[in-house]
């Protein structure tokens, strides 16, 4: 069985930090080659894609909305993928999601494996 764990989520101030982490475990399941991707959803928002790391670490993708303040990162050794996110807004309050892919990128569709999600509240 395949799990990815969210962890580190919670309620925040405007310009605050948080880091979240996505821990991944099961019998035979490693993301050491898998894409990483963190995706959030807004109450009455579609889900948006956030950022993304190549199982590597070489590609890493970042939406406009995020650039510049929320890092990526991932260490294969751990099985464990994280968000740093700094300078955060108001309008990043949403349930942080992370997912695994074979073959990643921008596009949810393309990720087979989900966590259950972390809340992260940023309040003005």
């Amino acid at each position: 069985q395949v799990q990815l764990v969210e962890s580190g989520g919670g309620v925040v101030q405007a310009g605050d930090s948080l880091r979240l982490s996505c821990a991944a475990s099961g019998r035979t399941f490693t993301i050491s080659r898998m894409d990483m991707g963190w995706f959030r959803q807004a109450p009455g928002k579609e889900r948006e894609f956030v950022a993304a790391v190549s199982w590597g670490g070489s590609q890493i993708v970042y939406a406009d909305s995020v650039k510049g303040r929320f890092t990526i990162s991932r260490d294969n050794a751990k099985n464990t993928a994280y968000l740093q996110m700094n300078s955060l807004k108001p309008e990043d309050t949403a349930v942080y999601v992370c997912a695994a892919s074979p073959i990643g990128g921008s596009s949810s569709n393309r990720y087979p494996y989900w966590g259950q999600g972390t809340q992260v509240t940023v309040s003005s």
